[in-house]
């Protein structure tokens, strides 16, 4: 564990087994931060040097009140300063759901520094004014709500969406473990993220999936029916996809299957 000082931010990175020849970058989602990965890295080999990062306004990375520093260009900049400052020069970069789509957004700006774009549940942003303008509201009212009623209101609301509904099936270890991590997030991180860089307000990046000349791995769990077709469209788009629905499972797919999931990453990279 460590903490680098980067673009003006603390910025907390976990790293697992540094010697590793391959390099795997891993970006959590809202919500989220390194914890989420631990399942999933443990089932890794040692060849794979992981590298977990806290996105802006998560875990223990800074959480300003500047929402202009939560940008999706802002976040692409600060993982660049910050691989650059790890002397990462090749690597597999890793995102699930947000944490994708700042995936996606690095990968058109720096594809050459790519091995692998590897995206689950993630999205390219949305296409349509009104429904950006809808997106943008709905995230607005939430980030609101986050920052009068606080954490605890929030996460009870949020682990019962009806995206989450496959993780009721997990054990009350592990579904214990995601409502932990979940509220030791800061509120003013949360609201900014959903404010600075959720899906109404990042850039449409539709029309530049067609343009990355890396290989590009798509999941989906096979219970997140909204996610499965949108990745299929977006395979359509791109020119060296795979993609791979993993059956009995929803919208997090490194949560309810690790080793199912660390198995496939693996073979992919």
């Amino acid at each position: 564990m460590a903490r680098y000082a980067v673009n003006g931010l603390d910025v907390f990175v976990e790293e697992v087994n540094p010697q590793g020849t391959k390099t795997l970058v891993l970006l959590h989602g809202f919500t989220g931060s390194t914890k989420t990965w631990q399942h999933v890295v443990q089932a890794l080999p040692t060849s794979v040097r992981c590298i977990m990062v806290d996105l802006i306004g998560h875990g223990e990375t800074s959480a300003p009140e500047n929402i202009e520093a939560y940008s999706m260009a802002f976040q692409v900049d600060m993982l660049h300063g910050l691989f650059q400052q790890l002397n990462v020069q090749k690597f597999a970069l890793l995102g699930y759901s947000m944490g994708g789509r700042v995936a996606l957004s690095y990968a058109v700006k720096h594809p050459q520094n790519m091995e692998h774009l590897l995206l689950e549940s993630a999205s390219p942003g949305l296409v349509q004014a009104e429904e950006r303008a809808a997106r943008k509201q709905a995230d607005d009212q939430l980030a609101e709500i986050i920052l009068q009623k606080g954490i605890e209101s929030f996460v009870d609301k949020w682990e019962n969406i009806p995206l989450f509904a496959s993780q009721k099936l997990l054990t009350n270890e592990v579904q214990q473990e995601i409502r932990t991590e979940r509220l030791l997030q800061r509120a003013i991180g949360l609201a900014n993220s959903l404010r600075g860089m959720g899906t109404g307000v990042m850039p449409n990046l539709w029309d530049d999936l067609a343009t990355l000349p890396i290989a590009v791995t798509l999941f989906t769990g096979e219970l997140d029916e909204k996610f499965v077709a949108l990745n299929q469209k977006m395979q359509n788009s791109l020119i060296h996809a795979k993609h791979l629905t993993i059956p009995e499972v929803g919208h997090a797919i490194h949560v309810e299957n690790p080793l199912k999931f660390a198995t496939i990453v693996e073979e992919m990279i």
